[in-house]
């Protein structure tokens, strides 16, 4: 029982968060998951219902596999800059979704600020 009311907590702030993101719709949409092993970033049109960029610590080379889980990520939101820059994709809006900002989704966003996006 206890475990559905936090789910039910953590879907209600991550809804509360992206509400204030879709006010915003002419910029793409960076959405960040993170789970208890790996980080993974995407880059989403709201409009299209399509993600065009993703990345995650499992593109990731086996010598940055050793570091530790907020230097992957931060690789991760480089990496996905990157790919960004490819399709010709430069400022998005950042999406924590339920997390608080600190830790490995601090380090993707400066990862990605690091490698050209603008939030």
């Amino acid at each position: 029982m206890a475990f559905h009311k936090y789910k039910n907590i953590k879907e209600k702030r991550k809804l509360r968060v992206r509400k204030s993101l879709l006010k915003r719709l002419e910029r793409y949409r960076l959405s960040v998951f993170r789970s208890n092993k790996y980080c993974y970033a995407q880059i989403i049109d709201d409009w299209k219902k399509v993600t065009l960029v993703a990345a995650s610590e499992k593109d990731l080379s086996e010598n940055d596999q050793k570091k530790t889980k907020t230097e992957r990520a931060n690789l991760v939101g480089e990496s996905l800059a990157k790919k960004a820059e490819k399709q010709k994709i430069k400022k998005v809006v950042f999406d924590r979704g339920a997390y608080n900002y600190h830790g490995r989704v601090k380090a993707l966003a400066e990862g990605a600020r690091k490698g050209g996006l603008q939030f």
